[in-house]
């Protein structure tokens, strides 16, 4: 059956994916020893790979070692052995897609529980209500660890080509610290970092120059950014917009919209403001409005599962679909979706009424399965939330021992490298 879901995207690096459908990035937080990725990940990766996508993108890695959205997040940093992320990438590849590797810094988004900084443009934390004390009050970068971090990135990048990957997707959605940045409610600088939205996105467009001097031409470089913050007051389409068209000029292959962040978990389904109703494609209104100016590609995930709905969003004008959840639950969906077949069963519905709560056993669920697919085993959709929330919290506290027994070995052997961090604009 033809479609132009099966047809090749050609990227301005000259990278050419194999098909218009994407895995998009997932947190796995399946580190194992030295917060390094092993056979579990190589698995998880062989599955999704023989499974149709022509685009892997990974769950974040970590720029930077003392800073993890979870304690069992991967890091690739100057320091870290290059050998595992080799046979990642062959992983990954090995079904003939391409894999990109998305990089990440959690800036406040840190549980209060880990090692290491919790950082952000302000001293302005995590707002979940009576949950905010689960994560740690951050501290306002100084310029020197701005300049530090932008570094960061494009060895992490640089690194991640040298390991054989095709590509980085730099992020900067779903609040993390990129992305808080560009809040005007979380970034309250009165420097060359906050005020106007030039001066927000300031970081973000020095990460993406310092990324593509430090890779080849030919590595493709892309950013997730959200469509909105789904926040009254916070980023919206229309910063969006500029954004996007300020990214253009830098060599950008791609942009991945997505929306949300901890404190208005959109990305689930599940904004805080109400505006957008929890169906397929959460952000296609914004999309269609969006890829009428845009003058890179855009991607767009967010529930996405069945073909009429990856379709319909293609004929919007949107190039890539994204699709995180039902590639967990049904591995082989692109293949699929080419014989004329659906999925079988859907993950379990989370339908608890406090959004927090419900994002994270969704989260947890979702997880779930990528364990299940890693050990070669079948997923397992009809898995209760409560099931799952518990399991994932034994796994973290495990991975929490791990990680503070490792990072002050990791703080010992780690130094900044010696080559610019990309000048301010």
């Amino acid at each position: 059956m033809t479609s132009e879901l099966f047809s090749p995207l050609s990227l301005r690096s000259g990278q050419v994916l194999g098909n218009r459908i994407a895995k998009a990035a997932m947190e796995e937080n399946m580190a194992g020893d030295g917060q390094l990725p092993d056979e579990e990940l190589f698995g998880l990766y062989r599955r999704w790979a023989a499974g149709g996508s022509g685009l892997l993108i990974t769950g974040n890695v970590m720029v930077h070692a003392e800073a993890l959205t979870g304690p069992g997040g991967v890091v690739l940093d100057q320091a870290a052995p290059l050998e595992p992320f080799i046979e990642w990438a062959k992983a990954g590849k090995s079904g003939g897609g391409a894999l990109w590797m998305q990089i990440n810094h959690p800036g406040r988004q840190v549980q209060a529980d880990m090692p290491g900084v919790v950082w952000g443009p302000s001293a302005v934390g995590v707002d979940l209500g009576k949950r905010s004390s689960r994560f740690g009050r951050p501290v306002a970068m100084t310029p020197e660890q701005i300049a530090a971090t932008v570094t960061r990135y494009a060895v992490t990048a640089q690194r991640a080509e040298q390991a054989g990957f095709d590509g980085v997707e730099v992020h900067a959605a779903h609040g993390y610290l990129l992305s808080q940045f560009l809040s005007p409610l979380v970034n309250q600088r009165t420097d060359q970092w906050g005020g106007s939205l030039e001066n927000r996105a300031r970081m973000l467009l020095d990460v993406v120059r310092a990324v593509r001097a430090a890779v080849s031409p030919s590595f493709a470089v892309a950013v997730k950014l959200n469509s909105a913050d789904f926040q009254r007051g916070g980023f919206d389409a229309d910063d969006a917009r500029q954004v996007i068209e300020m990214l253009e000029p830098l060599g950008v292959d791609l942009v991945e919209l997505s929306g949300g962040s901890y404190e208005s978990p959109a990305m689930t389904g599940r904004p805080a403001d109400a505006r957008t109703q929890a169906r397929e494609a959460y952000f296609l209104d914004l999309a269609k409005d969006l890829v009428k100016t845009s003058p890179l590609p855009l991607m767009l995930t967010g529930g996405i599962t069945r073909r009429d709905t990856a379709e319909e969003v293609l004929a919007s004008g949107v190039a890539l679909i994204g699709m995180g959840t039902a590639l967990a639950v049904t591995p082989d969906l692109p293949d699929r979706w080419r014989r004329g077949r659906e999925a079988d069963r859907p993950l379990r519905p989370v339908t608890w009424s406090d959004k927090a709560l419900a994002s994270a056993a969704g989260m947890a669920q979702v997880r779930h399965q990528l364990r299940r697919l890693a050990r070669g085993s079948s997923p397992r959709p009809g898995t209760h939330p409560v099931y799952a929330l518990l399991s994932e919290q034994r796994q973290q506290r495990r991975a929490l021992r791990r990680y503070r027994a490792w990072l002050p070995t990791a703080q010992d052997t780690a130094a900044l490298p010696a080559r610019s961090a990309g000048t301010a604009s």
